[in-house]
């Protein structure tokens, strides 16, 4: 009896197995059977296009629309790159390219050379930020994008390049050799005091735990009892990267981040292998909603292994893991294959791309899903998107006057006839932004006439607009003109009111002029608010280890961080390197 159980068990459970492994193969040639059927619905249909349209397509553009509308139903990191494109791959992951070493934005009909690299072809022959680009290799330059620009600018390294510039109201022609420009990934590091070490870490590029590595060992080396680490715009790149930058701060053995996917041979864990250069050094890393993947991964682990205090604001939540597959005639694709969860196991990605809005939207995980896990020493810690800092600094907005002088270039036209006009200044104490230098700002403003509309003017006015339409204004003609007349605002006064976050914007960007990005990151540092309370922390002994010890609860700060707020956007949005 007991003999026809076990045989009756055994059946059921061949049946069941038989049934999944069917079901799983009716699934896969469904699959497969629907991706044939669509692939030959495609051809068809590109067949007939080019046969039956009434003008002559392009191929390659038909296509690369299609596979770039395809792919964005996915998710925004896998993407398509055409042969022309590989080289912005390549630049992502290596932090290198062919060029002259400058960085380009719109101004007009023109482009116009926002800022040069320390000791690259476009320094060393002598062009300078504020010089409007005329002419490449005897092809005007009227017109042309930012990105059009750059590809003539960039080349195989040692071909030569002759380039006309417009400076100061005369042209000025430059002859010079490309060569392989690589973007430091850490512009700038050095002592905040005594006892404070500061590293500006920028990109996740190939080989930049080099970079990071000297300038912990240089800071060491001159007495750093403390380090903060600053992650704030910096977007990430090469996963592997990330957990030798941990490993410097963290010994052997941890585990930095897992990835898990579809195609469980993409699965892996990442530890800590070698010695860490510092164990024991109190550690803040600094991070911003501009803080992205990798630099996610180096703010999570610390945090996860109570190793350092995070200050700042929630990252940006991409917790998802791309690779590169070579296509065919020098085609690439980057390709989504699994997320990344760090030693406490959350995952930080911030938005569900697989389940997507009926619209095709998709939405950050909601409050209801969103799980606690529990660090080394067993702090509290959720996922549901990005890194919650252990510090909370929210930044005001920076003014409207600021953004429009900023972004309008009022602000760099000014640095431009700065630096001309004061061509003798050697170092960064020498320039400080008197009320003479102040009032000189102001009287450029007026020769320009410049002038801006407040948002609650331009509210006013389309509402005015409606009262028209609507036949409503004539009866309240007078409280419209009275209104007009109270929200009005002084441009003089406006100027005077937001003088600090001006001062700033111009300090910095005249401080670039003379001494590059490395030496406007020095002068200004310290007066930010974040590296500021990253130093109380880390000179408070008992608030340091209360955080990492889950006893401090959760501080707020709100302060005003107009720097990195308007600039980090411009120089991604606006600026093209090359």
């Amino acid at each position: 009896m007991k003999n026809r159980r076990k045989v009756i068990i055994i059946l059921i459970s061949l049946f069941v197995f038989a049934g999944i492994s069917t079901g799983f193969l009716i699934t896969q040639e469904t699959r497969d059977f629907r991706l044939g059927k669509n692939m030959d619905i495609f051809f068809s249909l590109l067949r007939e296009v080019n046969t039956f349209y009434v003008d002559d397509i392009d191929p390659d553009k038909v296509i690369k629309s299609g596979i770039d509308n395809m792919l964005k139903t996915l998710d925004p990191y896998t993407v398509y790159y055409p042969e022309s494109d590989v080289d912005e791959l390549s630049f992502m992951t290596s932090g290198k390219y062919g060029g002259i070493g400058s960085l380009v934005r719109s101004n007009g009909d023109y482009v116009i050379v926002s800022e040069v690299y320390k000791g690259y072809p476009a320094d060393l022959a002598g062009i300078k930020a504020g010089d409007l680009l005329k002419n490449v290799d005897g092809i005007s330059l009227k017109g042309y994008t930012t990105d059009k620009v750059s590809e003539k600018l960039k080349g195989n390294p040692g071909t030569e390049i002759t380039i006309i510039v417009e400076r100061n109201g005369a042209d000025k022609e430059f002859k010079l050799k490309r060569e392989k420009i690589g973007i430091p990934p850490v512009p700038y590091y050095g002592m905040l005091d005594s006892r404070t070490g500061y590293i500006r870490f920028t990109n996740f590029t190939q080989n930049c735990i080099e970079d990071v590595k000297a300038a912990l060992v240089s800071l060491k080396g001159t007495n750093a009892q403390q380090i903060i680490l600053d992650l704030r715009g910096n977007p990430g790149g090469l996963l592997t990267e990330a957990v030798d930058i941990v490993n410097l701060f963290v010994g052997p053995g941890n585990e930095v981040v897992s990835t898990k996917g579809k195609v469980k041979q993409f699965d892996e864990d990442f530890k800590t292998e070698k010695p860490a250069i510092d164990e024991s050094i109190p550690l803040a890393v600094i991070i911003n909603r501009g803080s992205a993947s990798a630099s996610e991964i180096v703010a999570g682990a610390i945090q996860d292994l109570d190793r350092g205090v995070i200050v700042g604001q929630r990252s940006y939540g991409k917790g998802l893991v791309q690779i590169t597959r070579p296509l065919s005639y020098n085609t690439q694709l980057k390709v989504t294959t699994a997320k990344y969860y760090i030693p406490s196991g959350r995952c930080i990605q911030a938005r569900d791309f697989t389940h997507p809005n009926d619209d095709g939207s998709v939405g950050f995980i909601p409050d209801s899903l969103i799980k606690e896990f529990k660090t080394k020493h067993g702090r509290v810690v959720k996922d549901g998107g990005g890194i919650a800092p252990d510090i909370d600094i929210q930044p005001e907005s920076l003014s409207q006057i600021a953004t429009e002088l900023y972004l309008r270039n009022q602000i760099f036209d000014f640095a431009t006839l700065y630096y001309w006009a004061h061509p003798d200044i050697k170092t960064t104490e020498e320039l400080s932004f008197s009320d003479k230098e102040f009032n000189e700002f102001k009287e450029f403003l007026k020769k320009r006439n410049f002038s801006y509309k407040t948002l609650t003017e331009e509210s006013l006015n389309e509402l005015i607009d409606i009262a028209k339409k609507e036949k409503y204004f004539d009866q309240h003609a007078d409280l419209f003109q009275s209104l007009e007349k109270d929200l009005a605002h002084s441009l003089d006064e406006d100027l005077d009111t937001f003088r600090p976050e001006i001062t700033e914007l111009l300090e910095d960007e005249i401080n670039r002029r003379y001494f590059y990005e490395s030496g406007a990151i020095g002068a200004t540092i310290k007066k930010d608010e974040q590296v500021i309370k990253a130093m109380e922390v880390l000179n408070d002994k008992k608030a340091y280890e209360s955080v990492l010890r889950g006893t401090s609860g959760s501080t707020l700060i709100t302060g005003k961080i107009p720097a990195e707020k308007s600039k980090s956007k411009i120089r991604q949005g606006i600026s093209e390197t090359n």
